[in-house]
């Protein structure tokens, strides 16, 4: 059972999403990825692999949603869903492998994409 912490920041966390604006849930979709990456990194150093294919497999989803919400009618779409699947099997890899250089190539390439995700956000509505 969560205790009241756990709980209230679950609400909080609900609270923010729900109040998010289309491009602030990208970004956040961003910033989960590249802390599960971090995290994943760390626990692998830390030769911690459960816990480093927790936060792998976790990736692998919001890399799957972020595909998924793709807009096939913008003209890179097809560009960036080639990224996602790169990147997807780059998990795998650092997954499977316990790869911590597929674990850090995979984070190289998605801080910038979160850095430009959030300079287009902030472009189209400033925090």
């Amino acid at each position: 059972m969560p205790t009241a912490l756990e709980r209230a920041k679950q609400e909080y966390l609900e609270q923010q999403v729900n109040a998010a604006t289309p491009e602030r849930l990208v970004t956040m979709l961003y910033d989960r990825l590249l802390v599960d990456v971090e995290r994943a990194a760390a626990a692998q150093a830390g030769g911690d692999t459960a816990s480093a294919g927790t936060y792998l497999t976790h990736a692998q989803a919001i890399i799957a949603e972020l595909s998924g919400s793709l807009d096939d009618t913008w003209d890179g779409s097809d560009g960036l869903r080639a990224l996602y699947t790169y990147i997807t099997g780059r998990l795998i890899v650092a997954n499977v492998a316990h790869d911590a250089d597929a674990t850090r190539e995979c984070r190289d390439l998605i801080a910038p994409l979160r850095d430009a995700w959030h300079a287009a956000a902030d472009a189209v509505s400033p925090v």
